[in-house]
């Protein structure tokens, strides 16, 4: 008896024969995955003959490698692609952030490509980008752990007309800022952002006809996490939502950007967040002033700067120690991977709120929290209540990821779904919250694979 639940398909293609349900039958209900009624077309060939090894040899196991996730080279802006078995068909869905601000809603998905038998002994990949319908497409496996995409009729992609023509481009502008937005040119008011908007546009146009795909791994977890690692959404000011990976390294946590943006490009390290330094925060009053803020992050900032340099000039302190729980008073100094430069001409606070402090930490207990006045922010409805604060560094760099620098801000834990950082510098607060969705064949082999990933990945943008 054949299963091929490896692949995600749970039925039992010889019992589906048995009971009545021909491949050609199922084939003509998924032939188009955007259909949700139950009113089908078939409208594939009339092949009475097709057999469920052929579907196995044909499809499943040809194109098992390219199953997973991967993220699109597309320059800085990345991207998030699931490669799915979806009934008798395989196929790649871009996993798109909800419409800004609105950083709780679900992910939005489109079909990026599909592949199926429409002859007995050969696949077929289609094209499912554009508005035209799916059409002639092709799939390479370049090495293990990328492949690649083209298309052969790119003409499917345009509107009728093109874009020789003013209009036709300006049409397609629109269309595609209301899909990715969710909002017309009219409703932006902010002239930076609609340029921004418009340079991904034109930029991400010109990857239409071939992509090339890096595969990615979901992060391992550890009993002795803060919150269950994964993929988060995140406000990113004019940029709007971008995916970040928070994952869990010993001492630190970091957040990887699986898409980003002109300054901050895709594959680069988001935000790193010291596990050994707890922050308590000042009651809610005290808390709206951001000068106090300020004084209180400045102030572990210094700290980690002297235990830092303690370490330099002392015995090394045992990067491969066991393992500490972040709930756990700090034992001993701690050792960052990357330090932003002290700030000149401002002296250390005189203690009182430095790392380790304790506060509420306990399943469902929190303590108030509330954005100090003049910390913009994208959205307003964040969580009043948080569960604990750490140190942790930003990255901020100019357009063109020039000129970048690690600088001091605060991880806001609020719950296992959502989190928050303050960006000191920028006066800029991200809110984050979970993708909910469940992905297949994207868990790393080892940790080691894991790590190596992030190197890859890094490596393209820096």
């Amino acid at each position: 008896m054949f299963l091929v639940t490896e692949y995600g398909v749970c039925e039992n293609l010889r019992k589906l024969e048995i009971t009545g349900v021909s491949c050609r039958d199922v084939y003509a209900k998924r032939i188009n995955p955007r259909v949700k009624s139950g009113r089908f077309m078939k409208i594939l060939p009339d092949y009475e003959h097709m057999e469920y090894r052929d579907v196995y040899t044909c499809l499943l196991h040809r194109y098992r490698h390219i199953l997973g996730l991967w993220q699109p080279d597309i320059g800085p802006y990345g991207g998030l692609l699931n490669v799915v078995v979806d009934g008798l068909f395989i196929i790649g869905w871009m996993y798109l952030p909800p419409h800004d601000p609105h950083v709780d809603d679900p992910m939005r998905f489109k079909p990026l490509f599909r592949i199926h038998l429409m002859e007995r002994k050969s696949a077929t990949v289609e094209c499912m980008y554009g508005h035209r319908g799916p059409h002639n497409g092709h799939i390479q496996i370049v090495k293990k752990d990328e492949f690649s995409t083209k298309c052969n009729q790119t003409d499917h992609h345009r509107m009728s007309g093109g874009r020789q023509e003013p209009v036709f481009f300006w049409k397609e502008f629109r269309t595609w800022l209301r899909e990715e937005w969710g909002r017309t040119l009219e409703d932006i008011f902010h002239e930076h952002m609609q340029e921004l908007i418009l340079m991904k546009f034109i930029y991400t146009s010109q990857y239409d006809n071939c992509l090339t795909y890096r595969r990615i791994y979901l992060p391992p977890s550890h009993p002795d996490d803060l919150l269950r690692p994964g993929l988060f959404k995140g406000t990113y000011g004019s940029h709007g939502l971008e995916i970040v990976m928070l994952s869990f390294h010993g001492r630190h946590a970091r957040g990887t950007k699986i898409t980003g943006d002109p300054n901050i490009p895709a594959g680069q390290q988001t935000v790193e967040i010291d596990l050994m330094h707890r922050i308590q925060l000042p009651d809610v009053e005290n808390l709206r002033d951001f000068n106090e803020l300020s004084r209180i992050v400045l102030e572990v900032r210094e700290q980690v700067r002297q235990e830092q340099q303690q370490q330099e000039d002392g015995p090394e302190d045992g990067e491969g120690c066991s393992r500490q729980s972040p709930q756990e008073p700090q034992q001993g100094p701690a050792q960052l991977s990357v330090e932003p430069p002290a700030e000149k001409g401002r002296e250390p606070g005189d203690g009182g709120a430095v790392a380790a402090a304790e506060q509420p930490a306990q399943s469902g207990q929190g303590q108030p929290f509330v954005l100090p006045m003049g910390v913009s922010s994208r959205n307003e409805d964040y969580p009043r209540t948080c569960r604990m604060c750490f140190y942790g560094t930003g990255l901020i760099a100019g357009h063109g990821f020039t000129s970048p620098e690690r600088t001091p801000g605060v991880f806001i834990l609020f719950d296992e779904d959502r989190f928050g950082f303050i960006w000191l510098e920028l006066k800029s607060f991200s809110l984050y919250s979970r993708v909910q969705a469940t992905f297949r064949n994207a868990d790393a082999p080892s940790p080691q694979a894991f790590e190596e990933m992030l190197k890859n990945i890094q490596s393209l943008t820096s």
